[in-house]
């Protein structure tokens, strides 16, 4: 399937971290579904392939904030990644019209960005996301890395 193909599902696997069949992370933590905005093709991909296939989730993965503004209230997720910098409309903005969506409300956002300066981490944070992960990020840790920010934003 290619990069097109990936933007527009929404899959879940039966593997778990170690690639083996087997309890889900998903199953095991109460995070189940999880949609990535992402506007770079190779690197929805990876979050694709990492949080499906490794973690177990269920993924929806967006190439824009306006898709991701369409597609929220029927995927209900849990948690999001957000990138940062994309063309048309920014995650921040695309943040704050999430959040005018009954479905998104005390959901868990994490913004994704490869500004890796303490300053710029902190202005992101500033926008109401619960956490930030600094590409490149490890795509093997990942499904347990975003269980921190959904079990700390839970309840935002």
């Amino acid at each position: 399937m290619d990069a097109r193909g990936w933007s527009r599902c929404c899959s879940h696997s039966r593997m778990n971290v170690s690639g083996q069949p087997g309890v889900e992370l998903s199953e095991v933590d109460g995070l189940k579904r999880v949609m990535c905005v992402e506007d770079d093709a190779d690197i929805r991909l990876v979050l694709e392939f990492s949080l499906a296939r490794l973690g177990g989730y269920e993924v929806c993965v967006c190439a824009s904030g306006l898709e991701a503004l369409e597609r929220a209230p029927a995927f209900a997720p849990e948690l999001v990644l957000l990138d940062v910098m994309m063309p048309g409309m920014t995650g921040p903005q695309t943040l704050e019209r999430l959040r005018e969506l009954p479905v998104m409300q005390g959901v868990p956002v994490v913004f994704l960005t490869a500004k890796a300066m303490q300053r710029d981490m902190e202005d992101i944070l500033q926008h109401g996301a619960t956490g930030v992960i600094v590409k490149p990020f490890d795509p093997v840790t990942l499904p347990k890395d975003i269980l921190v920010y959904w079990e700390h934003g839970r309840g935002r």
